[in-house]
Formats: structure tokens, C-alpha cells, sequence
């Protein structure tokens, strides 16, 4: 194989036959992973092991209940509380590597991290990265497209590209926008290194940004995402499978994948497909019922047009309008042979006492060309030894497929297609 020395989204290896070479191959051709980090399982700084299983579980459904009300599809920008997004990714800048540990996060696009000097930083117990011991950081001016594609920025006096992110809580980062090599942790233990690739070099960051997290890797729809970034280079694919919240939590060290390239590629048996509608940063799917059993209740509402909920990552439970979730918690309820009792955090809308023989019915999302069935561990979670609850909620304003509602299943976005494609798997073992 032929080396190749100077394109932008190839990344390299080193090998060695009597002597030392670099291989470098195409992401789209071969392609690569890389670990999501549950922020709350032993591989996270956010690690707790005094907090019990039912504890982190809590954890988890509340951060997921204050993260629904951040969301504003209306907004320019994505608007997240940061440092509550629930998966996290081990990441490089510059060159030499500098190591950062950022959130992962499909509802934003921009990737950020703190950056020398700080005029106004949150507390950040890592080193903060130092742009000016970066061989391959570059400012990128006002004039750039690159510039052009954000959607707030500003011009500096010397022209720099000046990026501004604002969040639902009024959390922020402002600082220079430029090009720098973004390395990513393979799964393969080789490596990732990404040249070029648009960052934002935040010297003003505030607001609700937890101290063992450094950045956002933003893999939105939005032009500067990682995803958007690499393109073609990717064949415009990507996909993740994440694994059981009990398995996240476990000191078992397994972990969520998130896929590129050919590695993203959702494809044999079992698979269904449903139009992937754009809409900026976030990722739309038509929603056109639900079934419990053979019940199928429709999304006739005025929001029931083409793209009507977004699918998140981040997200731990399914949010749908008041107006479904009643008719859907009405129909749950009518097929389980017990009685419903009161969330005591009043965070949920349907709990059942726990007993081992608890039998939940068949519950079918049926999107737009694509009947994703799903299994009890997506409809229902254990929050204490007694009760188990319903992963589904009532929200006003924004509906959300949530990650529970994904585990166990190998999830593909295919951004050339426009399609996002379904396959049960055995995420532990993926």
C-alpha cells in the first residue's frame, strides 16, 4: 500500500518492517471507533462508588429531566446544560496530542475546550490546553468560510474568527475559532489524528461546567460538528450502540461504542430505516405512532408533520407530547396486571412496585417507514429495590427519543442518504 502524505481526513499508523514507515488510510475505507464514556460508570471522573445502583440510576433520570426543558429547537445554537450530557469521549488537540476529556454530544456542533490564556474560565482540574505549544494551531480570520458557517460570530482587531455559544442556562463560551489536528482515542489502540479540523479556543467560559470536563465535541448536524468535519471522508456515516444503563454502571469496564466510516455502517439483517430530516444541529425522525400490544396510538397533533421528534444521545428518557404520553401511559397501564403507584420524586409518570415476575407488553415506535420494536429494558428501569418505572414522559414544547429508549441498539446515521437506520444488538458485545 501506497503511503499518502498530505489529505486532509486520512489518518495514519505507524508500522514497522526493518524500518519505520507511515501507513495512512482513508476513514471512509477503513474506518474506526471510538469509547463513550457513561459519566456515571467507573471509567468517568464523575465516578461515585459510594452511590448505589437505584442512586446513579436517579442521577442519571434527573440530569435527563432538567436537560428536556434546555432544548429550543427555535435557538441558533443548541440549548444544553453542558456538563450533565451523559456520555463523554477521551480526545487530543494539537501537536504534540494534548489530552482532554470532553462530553459527547449530538444536540451541538462546535468542538470547544478551554484555552490559555483564560480571562474568564470555569474551574478546570486538568491543564488547560496551551494553543501557542501547538505546531499545528492555526486562527482562521474573519473572511474564512469556515467563520461564515457559524451561525454567531464576530471579527477581532487583528480579523481573527471570534465564536460566541450561549446555552439555555445562560452557561457560554466565547474565543478564537481555528484549525488544529484532533486526535481520537481508536478502540482498535491505534490512535486517530484528524488534520484541520475547526475548533473553538474558548478564552471566556462560564455557567454550570463541571471541573472534570474540559470541552464539547460537538457531532450535530451543523457544519463545524465533527460528523459534518469529516464528510466525506466518512462517507457521511456514523453510528453508536450503547449499552444497558445496569452494564454502564457496572465495574465490568464495558463501554458504549461511537462509530465512523465503514465502521458506522448499519447493515444486515433486522435492519429498518427511516428518513433522517434536517433541521440544523439536531437530528429529526417522523414519529407516526406508538403500539402497546396491538394498540396503536397515532401522532395526530399539528407537530405530527415530517420531523417531528429529535433523536439525542444525551437524553436518558423519551419525551413526547402531553397530549400522546397520556393515551400511551393510559394503554401501558391497561396491559400490566398491577396497580400503578406514586413516583415518590414525582420525576416519572408510571411506577409499579418490582416483583420478579413484572411483565411489561410489546411496545413498537413506529417511525416513518421503520417499526423499531422495543424490549423491556428500553421501557422501563429499576430506580430503587422497590419500584420500577416507564421511560416514557410528557413534555410540552420538545419531543425527544432518549437513550433508553436506543440501548441495545446499533443506531446509524447516514448523512448523505439522510437516513437513520435501527438493528438490535448486544451492544456489551459489539
Amino acid at each position: 500500500m501506497e503511503p499518502v502524505w498530505s489529505s486532509r481526513f486520512f489518518f495514519c499508523y505507524a508500522i514497522s518492517i526493518l524500518s519505520l514507515s507511515i501507513v495512512c488510510l482513508e476513514a471512509k475505507r477503513v474506518g474506526f471507533s471510538v469509547e463513550l464514556i457513561h459519566r456515571d460508570s467507573p471509567k468517568s471522573p464523575f465516578y461515585n462508588p459510594k452511590l448505589t445502583p437505584y442512586e446513579k440510576v436517579f442521577n442519571a433520570l434527573r440530569r435527563s429531566f432538567n436537560n428536556v426543558n434546555q432544548f429550543n429547537p427555535n435557538a441558533s445554537q443548541a440549548d444544553i446544560i453542558a456538563d450533565r450530557g451523559s456520555y463523554l469521549m477521551n480526545i487530543s488537540i494539537g501537536s504534540p496530542p494534548f489530552p482532554i476529556l470532553a462530553i459527547a454530544d449530538t444536540g451541538s456542533d462546535l468542538i470547544w475546550t478551554q484555552c490559555k490564556p483564560c480571562t474568564e474560565c470555569f474551574s478546570q482540574k486538568a491543564p488547560l490546553f496551551d494553543p501557542s505549544k501547538s505546531s499545528t494551531f492555526k486562527k482562521l480570520s474573519c473572511s474564512s468560510n469556515q467563520c461564515n458557517d457559524l451561525e454567531r460570530s464576530s471579527c477581532s482587531d487583528d480579523q481573527t474568527c471570534l465564536y460566541s455559544i450561549s446555552y439555555g442556562d445562560s452557561s457560554f463560551s466565547n474565543g478564537d475559532l481555528a484549525i488544529d489536528t484532533v486526535t481520537l482515542g481508536s478502540t482498535s489502540g491505534s490512535p486517530v489524528p484528524l488534520t484541520e479540523i475547526v475548533i473553538g479556543c474558548g478564552h471566556q467560559n462560564a455557567g454550570t461546567f463541571d471541573d472534570k470536563t474540559s470541552g464539547i465535541v460537538g457531532l450535530g448536524g451543523g457544519e463545524v460538528s465533527l460528523v459534518k468535519q469529516l464528510g466525506d471522508s466518512i462517507g457521511g456515516k456514523f453510528s453508536y450502540c450503547l449499552i444497558p444503563l445496569s452494564s454502564s454502571l457496572s465495574k465490568n469496564n464495558t463501554s458504549s461504542k461511537l462509530n465512523f466510516g465503514s465502521n458506522g455502517v448499519v447493515s444486515g439483517s433486522g435492519v429498518v430505516s427511516t428518513p433522517l430530516i434536517s433541521k440544523g444541529t439536531f437530528y429529526y425522525l417522523t414519529l407516526e405512532a406508538i403500539s402497546v400490544g396491538n394498540k396503536r396510538i397515532s401522532f395526530v397533533d399539528s407537530s405530527s408533520s415530517e420531523g417531528n421528534i429529535i433523536i439525542d444521545s444525551g437524553t436518558t428518557l423519551t419525551y413526547l407530547p402531553e397530549f400522546l404520553n397520556s393515551k400511551l401511559i393510559s394503554a401501558v397501564s391497561d396491559a400490566i396486571d398491577a396497580k400503578p403507584v406514586n413516583d415518590p420524586s414525582g420525576l416519572l409518570d408510571l411506577c409499579y412496585i418490582f416483583r420478579p415476575d413484572f411483565e411489561v407488553p410489546e411496545i413498537t415506535a413506529h417511525f416513518s417507514g421503520a417499526d423499531v420494536k422495543l424490549s423491556p429494558l428500553n421501557t422501563f428501569v429499576r430506580i430503587s429495590e422497590e419500584l420500577v418505572c416507564f421511560t416514557f414522559k410528557g413534555a410540552q414544547d420538545v419531543s425527544i427519543y432518549g437513550n433508553l429508549a436506543q440501548t441495545n441498539f446499533l443506531v446509524g446515521y447516514d448523512t448523505e442518504k439522510n437516513t437513520v437506520s435501527f438493528k438490535r444488538a448486544d451492544c456489551a458485545k459489539a
